[in-house]
């Protein structure tokens, strides 16, 4: 009895080839929307800052994540020397540097 069984069982699946990847189809479209809503648009973020980084030039005006407003006065490999107010620098890292001004937006400085 419990033969019967289990052999009608195996031939079941066997005639249904497609059953195990409905089983993943609902996890594989979670994955796709999850990689165009939020990983994607991430990392073209990403890579717009590094890009305004590494064109950074001595006179922008910038502003950093921490939120202080300055002229970059000196660029070095991984540090930028902010100048915040006359003969008053600072020294901040590249990737603190969140938005780069339009020219002459710092008239006081």
């Amino acid at each position: 009895m419990l033969i019967s069984a289990a052999h009608a069982q195996a031939a079941g699946q066997a005639a249904d080839p497609t059953g195990g990847l409905m089983q993943f189809l609902p996890i594989i479209l979670m994955f796709v929307v999850l990689w165009f809503l939020m990983i994607r648009p991430q990392m073209k973020k990403a890579k717009e800052h590094k890009a305004m980084v590494d064109a950074l030039q001595k006179g922008d005006e910038v502003v950093t994540q921490g939120g202080m407003v300055g002229r970059v006065s000196k660029i070095g490999d991984a540090y930028v020397h902010l100048e915040i107010a006359p003969n008053t620098e600072v020294v901040v890292q590249k990737p603190a540097i969140g938005v780069l001004l339009p020219k002459g937006t710092l008239k006081s400085l």
